[in-house]
């Protein structure tokens, strides 16, 4: 008999015997969770890719080689994890572009080869920021979509009780429960989307950070590049 009520109130056995809309919305929980698993493990990988590519770059950058001839070698082998070399060659091929015309006046130049790396940082800000609005919509909704099925289920487990004539824990625990579960699926699909959302997000402004320094570090050096060719 205690062997039969155990059985009925293991996890299992009341998901199973939960409602259709109670099941519903733990298997879109679900859905949601594994889903925000897929993408915090991907957005890990490339942030780390994207932070050993930027030190890499930098460190080649300020080694002191020649702008030309760094600019040729990202270009041969690019890296489609560094948003640094991505930046670079955007202001250097404007930078050479506007070079070769004749009559450009160097504040032209200059304001050439910063539109260009504006337009490369947002497009590196766009990658940063994906997959960020999911995990902000799974933190921020789960647990109310977990309560509403708690609520469902416990509202079913009360219009249930009006059929009982006599009402005992036993009679309500299992309906009770069952509903718990999806609040607590919920939270568990909410808590590690919002401490990813928080990570990631503080993570891709300390590169946007990182890659408007070095823009402007970029401007200063062919600033000093354009107007001393020109004396």
């Amino acid at each position: 008999m205690e062997a039969n009520a155990v059985d009925h109130m293991s996890m299992w056995s009341l998901i199973t015997n939960a409602s259709l809309v109670v099941q519903l919305v733990m298997l879109t929980l679900v859905a949601a969770s594994v889903t925000s698993w897929v993408m915090i493990f991907q957005r890990t990988t490339m942030l780390r890719a994207a932070k050993r590519a930027l030190d890499s770059f930098e460190e080649r950058f300020w080694s002191g080689i020649d702008l030309s001839k760094l600019y040729r070698q990202a270009g041969s082998n690019p890296d489609p994890d560094s948003g640094l070399e991505q930046i670079f060659r955007a202001g250097f091929k404007e930078f050479s572009r506007l070079r070769q015309q004749t009559n450009v006046d160097p504040d032209a130049v200059m304001d050439g080869v910063a539109r260009a790396m504006r337009v490369a940082i947002s497009r590196e800000e766009e990658k940063l920021e994906t997959s960020l609005p999911f995990l902000a919509t799974v933190g921020s909704t789960s647990p109310y979509v977990g309560l509403f099925g708690t609520v469902w289920g416990i509202m079913n487990s009360f219009i249930g009780l009006s059929t009982v004539q006599q009402a005992t824990l036993a009679t309500v625990a299992p309906g009770i429960a069952e509903a718990l579960i999806a609040t607590a699926i919920g939270l568990f699909a909410a808590i590690p989307a919002v401490i990813a959302y928080n990570r990631f997000s503080s993570r891709g402004e300390m590169f946007i950070a990182r890659y408007y320094t070095f823009a402007d570090e970029f401007q200063a050096i062919l600033h000093r590049k354009v107007h001393a060719s020109d004396e």
